[in-house]
């Protein structure tokens, strides 16, 4: 499917009513969340097809049918529902409502915005817990300028795989290729992992997250950096800090958002961290600057990402119009 008209309305739509609207608790509470669904899918393939009494090249090539079977699902899945749902401009509407669900712009402020609450309300303690609910490293050990930086880092990578990401496979697959890219992104992680149970079985889903996600990292870097002087930072500096830093994170994508995020903001992002599988020894990104992030750079890194998403939505409305 080629970006379509009625497609970018849906993207448009989609946009606004996650902004908007976001994933009021209320009805999750009721019905289970499309992406817990795909989950569900997800943990019963791994749980048939992940056998340990099989060879790692077996247990590979039964990941490799696992994301076939995800994929395949996920797009008639989504073939059918456009199909219904693409016969008039209520049909558009509630389109783009359902699209909104699989995107995260406002919950992704909000759970960051919440680590910044918890500096002023609580400290440091209370800051660890709020940012535990958003990064998979272990809070105890971060002073606050690792509290901040994870939070800051949480924001980027997010904002690319939350928000740009599925916005651009909507955009060009339409709603097939939406719930496609959550199923690979929900699979690589869950099982996309360097362990001994998911290191043959996960490797298929780690790679494909890895392609699918190629064009919207460096998209959401680009958009990052164009926005950069709203915190009073300069463009030409992220980007210069983007391209020079992006390939030295450990992931061929994350780094591209968090390193213009860095450039944008006159921080170091990244460096040694522990995670729960053991301890990452990255080197930072924009290392000459400082690596004492606060509270603040928080509020200014939230900054940035809304007037990202600003300025995506205003791309794609002013595409609507023009296509």
């Amino acid at each position: 499917m080629l970006i379509s008209d009625d497609t970018l309305l849906v993207v448009v739509a989609a946009i606004v009513f996650d902004a908007v609207i976001g994933d009021p608790d209320w009805v999750w509470r009721r019905v289970p969340h499309p992406v817990v669904w795909i989950g569900n899918a997800i943990g019963f393939l791994e749980r048939t097809l992940n056998r340990t009494d099989w060879s790692p090249q077996q247990r590979k090539i039964a990941g490799i049918g696992t994301v076939i079977l995800l994929v395949t699902g996920a797009g008639i899945v989504g073939f059918f529902l456009e199909r219904i749902l693409r016969q008039s401009w209520y049909g558009i509407a509630a389109e783009g409502c359902l699209a909104s669900v699989l995107l995260a712009q406002r919950s992704l402020y909000q759970h960051v915005a919440r680590v910044r609450v918890a500096f002023t309300a609580g400290g440091l303690v209370a800051a660890r817990k709020a940012v535990a609910m958003i990064v998979g490293r272990d809070p105890e050990r971060l002073d606050a300028a690792g509290v901040s930086r994870a939070a800051i880092e949480s924001t980027a990578e997010n904002f690319s795989d939350g928000i740009v990401a599925p916005i651009f496979w909507l955009a060009v697959l339409g709603l097939p290729g939406l719930i496609a890219y959550k199923a690979v992104n929900t699979a690589d992680s869950m099982i996309g992992h360097r362990s001994a149970r998911y290191e043959s079985f996960g490797w298929a889903a780690a790679r494909l997250d890895d392609v699918v996600n190629l064009i919207p990292a460096r998209l959401s870097g680009l958009l990052i950096a164009l926005v950069a002087p709203i915190v009073h930072g300069s463009m030409a500096t992220s980007c210069k800090v983007m391209l020079g830093d992006a390939p030295k994170h450990r992931s061929p994508n994350a780094g591209w958002p968090e390193s213009a995020m860095a450039g944008a903001l006159g921080i170091a992002l990244a460096g040694p961290r522990r995670y729960a599988e053991g301890e990452v020894n990255d080197p930072f990104l924009n290392a000459e600057a400082r690596k004492d992030a606060t509270p603040d750079d928080i509020g200014h890194a939230l900054d940035l990402f809304v007037a990202a998403c600003l300025l995506q939505a205003a791309i794609y409305a002013a595409l609507a119009l023009v296509l």
